[in-house]
């Protein structure tokens, strides 16, 4: 149980299991935020996420959503824009409100679950309902319901269980920092001290790990796998006061995370990207923030994949025991 208050931020989650997919919205509680963005994958899918950029005028986003489904779940954007609208939050325009509702996506259509289970906007809408400044479901719950990783060896039937994760840092009488993490990397997940919490296995029926930095060092040119369908959505909470232009600066220093702890990380096969947002007014310089969301969003990976749940049809970190 994480409380991250200190941001002004309340994250829901919805979750279909049978289906293995699902969504989780990130949104104000009760304001809207300031908001960066940075893509380093080559296969993303998103929504709205180019507002985001420093170029461009908006400067206040309502909600974040995450989802499963591919590109059939940014669909779900439209239920937290119903949410939202029917407690006039977003643009005024004078004759109503636009709300303003980044989304972005990851590949979760199987093997978990079903192909034509994808999170709905009836889904997004339960999860604005949901959310709180207290986050206790971690794991396979929300966007990280059929979400996988270490899949050099195969694709994800020799793969494990991915998830989502959280964690929130505190400076004491300084800035918070927060990262929630949907986690469906290409790669292995390694603990800080190098040591494997989950990845690629040798085999459907073994649990014992092929190590992906082993099977890519010795990858021929002409190698061709079942690898697509990887992404890692991060993003990072704070209540600093940062331009879009500084929350730029703090998503491409997060990524440092995901070095950390994703090995390979930002593969050729990965779709990742790092959403930040700032809702408050503390000062603090961008370069603590942006080591504090590194640290945070390290620590949310592997607390999502720790936390996940097979359900009995993908080994997950709790089955490596010893």
């Amino acid at each position: 149980m994480t409380s991250f208050a200190e941001c002004g931020l309340a994250v829901g989650h919805a979750t279909d299991v049978e289906g293995a997919t699902g969504c989780t919205v990130i949104r104000g509680a009760p304001d809207a935020f300031r908001c960066g963005v940075a893509i380093v994958g080559r296969a993303t899918g998103t929504r709205e996420l180019a507002l985001l950029e420093p170029g461009h005028l908006v400067s206040r986003v309502d909600a974040i959503l995450l989802a499963g489904g591919s590109a059939y779940g940014l669909d779900a954007a439209a239920g937290v824009m119903r949410w939202m609208e029917e407690r006039s939050r977003g643009f005024d325009v004078g004759s109503g409100v636009v709300p303003i509702v980044p989304a972005a996506v990851l590949f979760d259509l199987g093997p978990l679950g079903r192909f034509d289970a994808r999170p709905t906007a009836a889904m997004a809408y339960d999860a604005c309902g949901r959310a709180m400044p207290l986050v206790t479901e971690q794991g396979s719950v929300g966007a990280g319901t059929g979400a996988t990783v270490g899949k050099a060896n195969g694709g994800p039937v020799n793969g494990m269980k991915g998830g989502f994760g959280f964690a929130s840092l505190t400076v004491p009488g300084g800035p918070a920092v927060a990262a929630a993490v949907a986690v469906n990397a290409f790669g292995d997940v390694r603990r800080l001290d190098g040591t494997l919490l989950a990845g690629c296995r040798i085999a459907q029926d073994s649990l014992e790990l092929a190590h992906a930095e082993r099977i890519l060092a010795n990858l021929p040119a002409d190698a061709a796998g079942p690898w697509d369908g990887n992404t890692t959505l991060a993003v990072v909470m704070t209540d600093a006061a940062l331009s879009k232009a500084n929350l730029l600066k703090v998503c491409n220093m997060a990524f440092g995370g995901f070095y950390r702890v994703l090995s390979p990380a930002l593969s050729l096969y990965d779709g990742d990207l790092v959403v930040a947002l700032s809702t408050g007014e503390r000062k603090a310089h961008v370069n603590q923030i942006g080591v504090l969301a590194e640290r945070a969003v390290a620590e949310a990976i592997l607390t999502g994949v720790a936390e996940a749940d097979g359900f009995g049809l993908v080994p997950a970190a709790r089955d490596l025991v010893g």
